[in-house]
């Protein structure tokens, strides 16, 4: 007897929580949700680093725990898990920022142990040592890796002398940062002016705040927060060929405009990107990987920044291949505008897209990096259920339109790495190439 499968549950509105906002007199922004059933607490602390030496910021985000003038590194660790507690940072073109959580009865404890940090951290010259040769062996490694290679020449193609065309330090700008270094880019830039602290949790907010005042109260610093300038627009151009001799593969990267998250737009954006290729049973991934064989992974994002959006298409296919699978990218690009996704195809990007919503803010921790990425962009959490109201309201129209505007392979910037003396002439009969 075969069973009837049950249809999909109807879709609901989706439920937040309402963040209570309040700043401290030296100027740190808090952004305070109480969301109960776990007892614990999350915390998200983002500085504003635009224009900051990126080695000098990756060595202090790796360090900056390792120890004060009245704490070693062994003790910082041990004050944390006494409260079940974790902090760790990290540092990109725009912000450094400082992540973790604890019990929520022992928020109070990570908070003074956060500030003590922020105000005396000594980066001790052992572990400054042993971070430094860590990160540079990391990068020797990342460097030799096709993906790794292949993206450090697409930012430089698209954004050039912008911050954003160098994200990631090299292994040698690295070796070449000393202590002092990083001690002064401490002084100077781990200020509250700008920053932006988030907690998320099993939490009162008027208690929360007043363990805030009394462990961030007195964290300031010299310097204004500089803001990033916006990303310049992209020109398109040749193809860039990166030689990569022997290779058995090729990474093959196609970049497009994006409209940012506050464009009228944006939804049926969001929704095209996934129809194109954006999940598992996407245009792209079901041509590439399932009928042609081209490529395990082809895949498909929308990237928004503080400094403004774009769309990438990536897929690593064998050599033998590479033309022939960067003529489907483009094809299937084209198709978005030319072949629109029926309603099913849509409805079925729609209830991704709003599961996968629903999904990421089910935990404290999906609630508190949504709340500081939206606040990145000026956005209040709010804004995520309004933005999934408009995809409910996209319709395929609005797909066909946004796809002739947004992802025609004309206007993308397109970057191949392979064995060039293997695939130029392929892919010269595609356009002109311009080798890196």
């Amino acid at each position: 007897m075969k069973i009837p499968v049950p249809g999909l549950a109807p879709e609901v509105p989706l439920s937040l929580p309402v963040p209570v906002e309040r700043t401290l007199p030296n100027g740190l922004r808090v952004l305070l949700t109480r969301r109960p059933g776990v007892p614990l607490a999350e915390v998200r602390l983002s500085i504003p680093a635009a224009h900051t030496d990126l080695a000098a910021a990756d060595l202090l985000a790796s360090t900056l725990f390792s120890g004060t003038e009245s704490a070693s590194m062994t003790d910082i660790a041990r004050r944390l898990q006494s409260v079940g507690g974790a902090l760790g940072a990290g540092a990109d073109p725009d912000r450094i920022a400082v992540s973790g959580n604890s019990l929520a009865t022992g928020l109070p404890e990570l908070l003074e142990t956060l500030g003590d940090i922020l105000k005396a951290a000594e980066y001790p010259d052992a572990p400054f040592e042993v971070e430094r040769s860590r990160i540079i062996d990391g990068l020797s490694v990342a460097e030799q890796q096709p993906d790794f290679q292949v993206g450090r020449v697409l930012d430089a193609r698209l954004w050039g002398d912008h911050p954003y065309g160098h994200q990631q330090p090299t292994a040698a700008e690295v070796a070449g940062v000393e202590r002092a270094a990083v001690l002064a880019l401490h002084a100077s830039r781990i200020h509250p002016a700008g920053a932006r602290l988030v907690i998320v949790g099993d939490i009162d907010p008027d208690a929360t705040f007043a363990a805030v005042e009394k462990a961030l109260g007195d964290w300031n610093g010299a310097g204004e927060p500089r803001t990033m300038e916006p990303l310049p627009a992209l020109v398109t151009g040749p193809l860039v060929l990166v030689d990569r001799p022997g290779s058995v593969q090729s990474a093959i990267r196609v970049a497009y405009p994006a409209v940012e998250r506050v464009h009228p737009d944006n939804a049926a954006q969001h929704l095209t990107n996934l129809v194109f290729g954006g999940y598992f049973t996407s245009r792209l991934v079901m041509n590439l990987r399932e009928t042609k064989g081209y490529g395990y992974s082809p895949r498909s994002r929308v990237d928004h920044s503080p400094a403004g959006s774009s769309q990438l298409a990536a897929v690593d296919v064998a050599t033998e291949v590479t033309a022939l699978a960067l003529a489907e990218v483009r094809a299937e690009l084209r198709g978005m505008a030319d072949n629109p996704p029926a309603a099913e195809e849509l409805d079925l990007a729609r209830r991704y897209a709003l599961g996968s919503i629903k999904l990421a803010t089910a935990t404290q921790a999906g609630v508190a990096n949504y709340i500081s990425v939206l606040a990145s962009a000026g956005l209040e959490l709010s804004w995520l259920a309004e933005h999934s109201e408009r995809l409910r309201e996209v319709t395929t129209a609005d797909i066909q339109r946004v796809a002739a505007e947004e992802l025609d392979p004309d206007r993308a910037v397109t970057v191949v790495l392979g064995d060039g003396a293997l695939i130029r002439d392929s892919l010269a009969e595609l356009g002109e190439i311009a080798a890196q």
